[in-house]
């Protein structure tokens, strides 16, 4: 990738500023299907409840059955490149957190700041210097985002200040999108849906990426149980929850969840998914406990990851 690549430029952005707007993402007749699919759905959806949400919005989620025009959001090469660059050093794989439409219905008010990796307690444990990430979001708009209907307001910096619960108002940044348009933004990054001062809809598209190994917003098995899954194609099936994340977590049978997603019947036995270097550590384990007199090296906890290393120590040495 070269320095001017709109990855490495979007990447420069997100670690610099929290966010970017990446201009004409998409074809706008993509984002016209979107909308002529999603209508009836803004139409039968009620009025969110709780002061979160806001009770001025719509919101319905499960969008990959509701549509067959979203996969090519959620699977947009450029998108998966910086959710990969971003969240990649923390996991074995990344997976999709949330897929949701939503609606601003004229009126709404403006959305309390907030930074949506909060919903995981954990996020407030790491050490903020090692620019740890759990998620990164995708605001898609359905109609153009401007400061009178409510585009999404973004605190540049924000992710560099999370000591900072809220941040003064005439510090963010109002996200104005034409159709095609996206805001990335991290997780840390404070943000918020503003008002809606017009008289017509604001409309939009989340889809948010999270580290495989946290519980994600929306449970991707019951919003895509595996006979709807069988119709993805398996690169998004594995996006949406049907892939083991190693060592072991998410199986079904103590096997990968993809076997949901087979025809055959289901074979029985549990089948181990570990990284390469745990099969490293457990063979150089069960050499030093196969020879003759040997003792089994101790498993000591890495001074960087925390995870499981073989070291030499022996007991009462």
């Amino acid at each position: 990738m070269t320095a001017n690549s709109p990855f490495s430029q979007g990447s420069a952005r997100l670690r610099d500023q929290g966010y970017v707007i990446i201009e004409d993402l998409v074809a706008p007749g993509l984002i016209e299907a979107l909308n002529a699919d999603f209508e009836t759905h803004f139409a039968g959806t009620a009025f969110s409840q709780g002061s979160f949400s806001g009770a001025g919005t719509r919101r319905f989620a499960g969008l990959l059955k509701r549509s067959c025009h979203v996969a090519q959001l959620v699977e947009h090469d450029l998108i998966l490149a910086l959710a990969d660059d971003l969240l990649g050093p923390w996991c074995d794989h990344f997976s999709l957190n949330l897929t949701q439409a939503i609606e601003l219905a004229p009126g709404a008010s403006q959305q309390v700041p907030h930074r949506d990796q909060d919903m995981w307690p954990c996020s407030g444990f790491v050490d903020r210097e090692r620019g740890m990430e759990f998620l990164i979001n995708v605001m898609w708009p359905l109609s153009a985002f401007t400061k009178d209907n409510g585009a999404t307001l973004v605190w540049p910096g924000s992710h560099r200040r999370q000591d900072e619960l809220l941040i003064a108002p005439e510090e963010a940044v109002i996200a104005e999108m034409a159709l095609g348009s996206a805001l990335v933004f991290l997780g840390s990054t404070l943000h918020a849906a503003g008002a809606n001062r017009t008289a017509l809809p604001r409309r939009g598209i989340i889809i948010s990426y999270c580290l495989g190994w946290l519980k994600p917003y929306e449970l991707p098995w019951l919003a895509y149980p595996p006979e709807v899954a069988r119709q993805f194609p398996r690169s998004l099936a594995r996006l949406a929850g049907y892939q083991v994340h190693r060592p072991n977590l998410g199986t079904f049978e103590g096997r990968c969840p993809s076997l949901l997603l087979e025809d055959a019947a289901r074979p029985n036995g549990v089948i181990d998914a570990l990284l390469p270097e745990q099969e490293a550590l457990i063979a150089a384990w069960r050499q030093g406990a196969d020879a003759p007199g040997g003792h089994p090296p101790m498993l000591t906890p890495h001074p960087n990851s925390g995870s499981a290393s073989l070291g030499t120590e022996r007991a009462g040495g």
